[in-house]
């Protein structure tokens, strides 16, 4: 047992971690779930600047991503549509209506060249073996914008989610210079269908906000929604709506809905019913309001790990500087490399050193003849002769030896050494060099939204320059405070309490968010929500709303025999709590109750049971000269004799909710 328990745990562990790491939760470094980046990757290896089936995309993906074609589909549509990542051409569905993208055969897509600018770099990127080992790809890209952040993400794992909303991409750029700058910044989800949030419990990206659909009320007999609630379609809203209409909830005469590239749905209100009236209950009743909690969870360092939206642009930020560095010093080595080998070149034809080779018989001699010939232009030389660079050397044609242009050559070495000393000015200035390259970066996205979408497919949304979701205070409507208690609660003589009982007396109006207190005929007493039909016995002593604040102040008065010495007994007490649809009782078990009241001052008579030589057969008592009680005491014995009936003075207002 201890073998397979064992087994289990391992490999329930390695799946928790795959799931973890490998399908739900995206990378800190760049924002990516591996299906994701396994997409990207395929767009730039195949990029030729033209569009590609997605299709065919989706086959060459596959060669990465160890998965069906259909999950990497449906991932690059979502990509797609995030508008930075992915040029498109055809239907890729509609994130208004919720309508889906059309068949991977149909549609087409490339790498946007904004995503290759801010996410590919190959020569700094670290690169693995494919799962089968025949291809390479990337560990992560070394993204140079907080991308976890302008594009969101959502997934749940093991034991564990996250739910990353969109922010606009003009606010993380702006905010990322700020933070480059040591500037104090703040920042709040955006999406591009709109709508109101209230952020103040929003937690940086850890709490919740409350979303809300924009209303046009200028037209009082109709409300025109124009902007949608955070992660909701229209076909949502309309399903939503027409669930509360069916309800009973919200009164509507009917719904149109003219959505397509922006919400419009109009709501037409009967007679007699206004605008301002129906507002409260749409945001109470239908998803035009609804709460959305997040959780800012990423994989960074090879573990999950909670971030707020601050941290990740301040690590972006630091990121930002150490990519630009290690480019520029990758750069910096490219070209010392690109120097020696054109100074190399001068050399060796300048000053005829290939002249020293025609008399070697072996290719040691050559090797060593060559580098002999550089030893008086040492000082010229970036560093020393290598074979490599004997053997380029000797792979010149002749033509080019004839040809050579030693003026090129100069203007060529002027070129690179101009450019070796920017490059050190830039790295004594890394900051100076982020902040301009995250300007450049919006600029160059200004530049794709003013591209016609129907001529460029590299035609950037506006919308993502430009906040969209409008950031305001208000508190969620709550059902319970707007609903009218316009439901009958019947009990009928068969003992059955409800609102679906069809016959009987009406004790009271109720909401369905009603909670009532019951009082059966043997003394107990639960609370629970308002029922349908409940049978409850015949003799129902009391029912009423159970809100604490007015049970609390009810002083109940039972009046209850025993049974076997026939002796009565008072007991008055207070309702402080209870448990939902749990059974409590006033009296002690084998009790019989006589009377349950719920007035401060009454008076009750008991008739006694007759006997020999004893003339009083009858007693009046005042329930207020008895002394409140816990609800758990006993109560106290009236009279040492045997007690026939109790009778109770009538009540005008039927005891508060008391039923005799």
């Amino acid at each position: 047992m201890a073998f397979v328990k064992n087994l289990f745990d391992k490999n329930f562990i390695e799946y928790a971690s795959y799931v973890i790491r490998d399908r739900a939760i995206p990378d800190l470094e760049d924002g990516l779930k591996p299906v994701q980046r396994r997409i990207m990757h395929t767009l730039f290896t195949i990029d030729d600047g033209r569009m590609h089936k997605v299709a065919s995309v989706v086959g060459d993906c596959m060669k990465f991503h160890p998965h069906g074609d259909a999950s990497i589909g449906g991932a690059l549509v979502v990509l797609a549509n995030k508008g930075i990542f992915i040029a498109r051409q055809g239907n890729f569905g509609n994130m208004y209506t919720g309508d889906e993208a059309s068949a991977t055969r149909y549609i087409e897509c490339c790498v946007h060249p904004i995503a290759k600018k801010f996410l590919y770099n190959p020569d700094i990127t670290e690169y693995i073996p494919s799962y089968d080992g025949r291809n390479k790809e990337p560990v992560v890209f070394r993204a140079k914008i907080p991308v976890v952040l302008v594009g969101g993400a959502e997934g749940i794992a093991v034991g564990m989610s996250t739910k990353i909303l969109p922010y606009n991409f003009k606010e993380v750029i702006d905010a990322e210079i700020k933070a480059l700058r040591g500037e104090d910044f703040e920042i709040f989800p955006d999406v591009p269908t709109g709508g109101l949030i209230d952020v103040s419990n929003y937690n940086d990206g850890n709490g919740k906000i409350i979303t809300r659909a924009k209303f046009d009320m200028s037209d009082e007999k109709r409300i025109v929604i124009t902007e949608l609630p955070v992660d909701t379609t229209s076909k949502d809203l309309l399903d939503s709506i027409d669930s509360a209409y069916k309800a009973g909830k919200i009164k509507i005469s009917s719904v149109e809905d003219f959505t397509t590239d922006h919400c419009n749905i109009e709501i037409k209100l009967p007679r007699g019913v206004y605008a301002k009236d129906v507002e409260k209950a749409l945001y109470a009743y239908t998803a035009c309001e609804k709460s959305i909690s997040c959780q800012m969870l990423v994989i960074k360092d090879n573990m999950p790990v909670a971030m707020t939206a601050t941290e990740v642009i301040k690590y972006y930020a630091k990121k930002l500087t150490a990519i630009i560095k290690d480019e520029l010093e990758f750069e910096r080595a490219s070209l010392t490399e690109e120097l020696h080998a054109r100074t190399l070149e001068r050399i060796f034809i300048e000053e005829r050193i290939y002249k020293k080779i025609e008399m070697m018989k072996t290719a040691e001699s050559v090797n060593r003849a060559v580098k002999e010939g550089f030893v008086p232009f040492k000082n010229e030389l970036v560093h020393d002769v290598s074979d490599d660079d004997v053997d380029r050397l000797l792979k010149i044609p002749i033509r080019r030896i004839s040809l050579f242009d030693i003026n090129k050559n100069k203007d060529q070495v002027a070129a690179i050494n101009a450019r070796l000393k920017e490059i050190a000015r830039r790295l004594k200035h890394l900051t100076d060099c982020a902040v301009e390259y995250l300007d450049s970066v919006l600029e160059e996205m200004k530049n794709y939204t003013a591209l016609d979408p129907k001529k460029d497919p590299r035609a950037v949304d506006p919308k993502l320059m430009e906040r969209q979701t409008t950031i305001t205070s208000f508190s969620a409507v709550n059902a319970k405070e707007i609903v009218k208690r316009d439901i009958p609660l019947r009990y009928d003589d068969k003992g059955y309490l409800g609102t679906s009982v069809s016959a009987g007396k009406e004790l009271i109006k109720v909401t369905p968010y009603d909670r009532i207190l019951i009082v059966r005929k043997s003394g107990i007493w639960s609370v629970c929500d308002v029922p349908d039909k409940l049978f409850v016995d015949t003799g129902m002593w009391f029912c009423n709303y159970a809100d604490k604040d007015v049970i609390g102040k009810i002083l109940f008065t039972i009046i209850y025999r025993d049974p076997k010495t026939k002796f009565c007994f008072i007991k008055r007490c207070r309702i402080a709590g209870w448990i939902m649809n749990r059974d409590y009782s006033f009296v002690p078990d084998g009790m019989e109750v006589l009377h349950v009241d719920s007035r401060d001052k009454f008076k009750f008579t008991m008739r006694f049971v007759k006997k020999p030589r004893i003339k009083i057969s009858e007693q009046e008592y005042k329930a207020s000269s008895y002394e409140e009680k816990g609800l758990k005491a006993n109560g106290v014995r009236l009279e040492s004799r045997e007690v026939e009936s109790v009778s109770v003075e009538p009540s005008d207002n039927n005891g508060q909710g008391t039923l005799f």
